[in-house]
């Protein structure tokens, strides 16, 4: 028996609501699509382009440098002797007109001595005591004076003279010197370099006038040194050099202001020997 399939009727059931539009919105752009009837419109958001900012007209600042000392790039020694070239200047003028007047005498002249181994002797018992390393720099660098001016003295009073007490000059600087000592070595070792320094550099003037007018010709063993004084003064200016690289821009101007000091002190003691 043979059995035959019929086939099924298709069947259509009607939407229980009628729709005529259905709109999923969101934001920014939309698009509109029609499906069996059914009108839907999709809303796309997307991210605005940001404008693009206005350049500014207004013009960066230059960098300021600060203006350089005179010898700056050199070292502090270099500045230093600006300084002392300054100073030189203004009192030279008045050097020429005391150089035909000038008369030493014998009494301002040990006075002179006396004090100048005071300083000198407190420079070399700081460096050599003292526990700062950057004085330890500045220990046998052959400029040493105390010594010889002490071999002077007792010469002169085996000739007869009467050695003085140190005076007012002699004292005031030496006890300068200690407390400087103490306080800060960069000022210290300005009034250390500044001192050998003026002691070369006028000190053969002064041992020639001298020498001329009250010792007979005879050459004093403060003017005397063992080596070859410029490359040991040499030796003393790098050493500062290398040690003021660490020092702040303030310290060494202070430095500057402490050689006009050194030289007004100094020059008080020179004045002495025409006292």
């Amino acid at each position: 028996m043979w059995l035959t399939a019929k086939p099924m009727r298709q069947l259509w059931f009607p939407l229980p609501i009628p729709v005529s539009d259905c709109r999923l919105s969101t934001t920014a752009t939309s698009s509109t699509n029609t499906i069996m009837g059914i009108t839907t419109t999709l809303t796309h958001s997307h991210t605005p382009t940001p404008k693009p900012k206005p350049k500014s007209t207004v013009k960066p600042k230059r960098k300021r440098y600060r203006k350089l000392y005179p010898g700056e790039t050199t070292g502090i020694t270099e500045e230093m002797r600006f300084v002392a070239m300054r100073l030189r200047n203004v009192t030279v003028s008045e050097d020429q007109s005391l150089s035909d007047t000038w008369q030493p005498s014998v009494e301002g002249f040990l006075c002179y001595l006396v004090d100048s181994h005071l300083v000198f002797a407190t420079l070399q018992r700081v460096v050599d005591e003292s526990d700062n390393v950057s004085y330890a720099y500045m220990r046998k660098t052959g400029l040493e004076r105390s010594e010889g001016l002490l071999k002077d003295l007792e010469w002169l009073e085996e000739e007869g003279n009467e050695i003085p007490n140190p005076s007012s000059p002699g004292l005031t600087y030496a006890k300068y010197l200690e407390e400087l000592s103490e306080k800060s070595a960069p000022l210290f070792l300005s009034h250390f370099y500044n001192i050998h320094f003026s002691h070369i550099a006028a000190g053969q003037v002064i041992a020639k006038k001298v020498s001329e007018k009250l010792l007979e010709g005879k050459e004093l063993e403060f003017y005397r040194w063992e080596g070859d004084v410029p490359e040991m003064l040499k030796g003393v200016r790098d050493k500062l050099n290398m040690l003021s690289e660490h020092w702040s821009r303030d310290e060494k101007n202070r430095c500057l202001k402490e050689t006009t000091k050194a030289f007004r002190y100094m020059g008080q003691i020179v004045r002495l020997i025409v006292s």
